[in-house]
């Protein structure tokens, strides 16, 4: 009952299955969405509203209504600061932009655009917020990332970041969402607007460097120097997305030996190869999207990808090819905790529930306290502006970590600092992080981690998220007893919209897709192979036994 794997993973995408562009920015600006039927109303995820224009999920209109709510949020939370505003590849992402900036600028939001029209990372929105907030009481930042991630190539998405700098918690999402569904439901009645030409010339909206900053501060999280004097070859795959032009000045500031393998931006991706599904998907920790990266493996040292809004990596290494995410967190952390001296003692290690064990036995030999929260950044964004965690990932091969002084980078995940660590790792260690994986797996044990999707109908995907140890009613897990079944996190003992089993030496978890008809398992063994498959093949009869149970 595993997720079957498409003919055409890892295959050059097929020009019949590419997005028609022209028809979906058509649908942007014409489709109508219902806000009765439940798909078509505003959503946010653990990564903001997403959705695609074609099925009426993320048109003009809930751009319109989202801007609007954004703007109210702002006047009742008190931030009059700046609002600093970013996009991504995506198609999509353009047409947003014109409609938030209508909005943003007819309500009197000061709003920094890029100042070339070009493209910015989620993690440069943060580190923007943040180097304007240093020092600050009032007048504070805060910033908008209009992007699906790494969905296809027809999504688009909107996420918002409050003055911390990270993802918005579900408080504040909440607020904007109910806002939002309100405009809609009123016809848009409510929201402010001006056209974009207007916009563009009020003295509300103002060009920003993006580039230079964020580039110029590397130094002080990366030990760029270290890079560049070892000489390691690295090899850069932006994957079209929203990184694209930040590694040119990057090279160029640090003199890295690095070669971009393609600076190609194409809103169809037809340059991609199709991920396990046979769908267009910019997952830079898929090796069937990642084929062309890992062919070139033995081109390079070292070398990484970034998703389309770049707040995600994917390590590919001489020794292994591509790094497991976990496996990559696993060997960072240990690597950080070993080469940070200014880092305080304190610091803890933040990882989701949902992550690898193995981080908790790393955790474990560096003495440090580790913290497990339910899935989506949003829940280390304290602990990373407050210096309180040192490091904070998720398997989704996403994290950040603390400048080299031991203060905040970015309380958003940063895949291009990640990228770089595996650069720095290489540099200074003379193992490559697939190798020093290696070794931490001979001393503390090997895990085999995987995470499949399976289909699931939107009824499952509830009957999932709150589902009950007593309803799973498992004893035993490929042949060891079950030692606890979680709901709630236990770093902070909230509910994480899933069920995790755990035994001896392996586990799982399960939890509904918030953006696509499956449900993600997350298992791993410490056993090997075999026992990873049981763990797998037990966890989807178990849970489509109780599907069946409950209609």
């Amino acid at each position: 009952m595993v997720a079957e794997v498409s003919p055409l993973a890892g295959q050059v995408i097929d020009p019949s299955m590419l997005v028609n562009v022209p028809r979906l920015v058509t649908a942007y600006f014409s489709g109508r969405p219902d806000p009765a039927i439940p798909a078509q109303r505003v959503a946010f995820g653990t990564s903001g509203h997403r959705g695609s224009a074609l099925n009426n999920a993320f048109n003009e209109a809930h751009i319109l209504a989202v801007s609007q709510g954004v703007c109210e949020y702002r006047r009742r939370a008190g931030i009059d600061g700046p609002l600093f505003i970013g996009i991504d590849t995506h198609a999509l992402a353009e047409p947003a932009l014109a409609s938030a900036l209508e909005v943003f600028a007819a309500n009197g939001v000061e709003v920094m655009i890029d100042e070339n029209g070009g493209y910015t990372p989620t993690p440069v929105i943060s580190h923007a917020i943040l180097s304007y907030n240093r020092g600050r009481s009032s007048g504070l930042a805060d910033g908008v990332v209009i992007t699906p991630s790494h969905n296809p190539p027809e999504d688009g998405g909107f996420k918002y970041n409050p003055p911390n700098g990270g993802p918005a918690d579900t408080d504040i999402t909440s607020d904007i969402e109910r806002t939002a569904n309100a405009l809609l439901e009123d016809g848009l009645r409510g929201v402010r607007r001006i056209t974009l030409a207007q916009a563009l010339r009020s003295a509300n909206v103002h060009r920003y460097d993006y580039v230079g900053p964020y580039v110029a501060d590397l130094e002080n999280v990366i030990d760029m120097a270290a890079i560049k004097a070892s000489g390691v070859k690295i090899g850069i795959d932006p994957l079209g997305g929203a990184a694209v032009h930040y590694w040119r000045p990057i090279i160029d500031r640090y003199g890295i030996d690095a070669t971009i393998v393609s600076d190609v931006v194409d809103p169809t991706f037809r340059f991609m190869t199709a991920d396990w599904d046979g769908k267009v998907r910019m997952d830079c920790s898929s090796p069937y999207a990642m084929a062309r990266l890992i062919g070139m493996r033995d081109n390079f040292d070292v070398s990484f990808a970034n998703d389309t809004d770049a707040d995600r990596h994917g390590i590919v290494t001489r020794w292994n090819g591509l790094m497991n995410p976990n496996h990559y967190l696993a060997a960072a952390i240990f690597y950080l905790f070993e080469h940070r001296p200014e880092w305080g003692a304190q610091a803890a290690i933040g990882k989701t529930i949902v992550s690898s064990a193995m981080i908790n036995r790393v955790a474990t030999r560096l003495g440090r306290d580790l913290v497990e929260t339910p899935v989506g950044f949003k829940w280390f964004v304290d602990g990373l502006g407050s210096g309180a965690f040192g490091f904070a990932g998720e398997e989704s091969a996403g994290a950040s970590f603390l400048r080299r002084d031991g203060t905040v980078w970015t309380t958003d995940k940063d895949g291009l600092i990640l990228g770089l660590l595996a650069a720095e790792i290489t540099a200074r260690t003379q193992v490559d992080p697939g190798q020093l994986f290696h070794q931490l797996g001979e001393e503390l044990g090997v895990p085999f981690y995987e995470r499949i999707d399976a289909p699931a109908t939107a009824k499952q995907k509830s009957i999932l998220k709150s589902l009950s140890a007593d309803q799973l009613g498992l004893k035993e897990l490929a042949g060891e007893p079950i030692h606890s079944t979680l709901t709630n996190a236990p770093g902070n003992d909230q509910p994480f919209g899933g069920i995790k089993v755990v035994t001896e030496n392996g586990w799982f978890a399960a939890r509904p897709s918030g953006t696509e008809e499956v449900y993600k398992i997350y298992a791993e063994s410490f056993r090997g192979q075999d026992h990873l498959q049981q763990i797998q093949q037990e966890a989807q009869s178990a849970l489509s036994a109780v599907f069946a149970a409950k209609g």
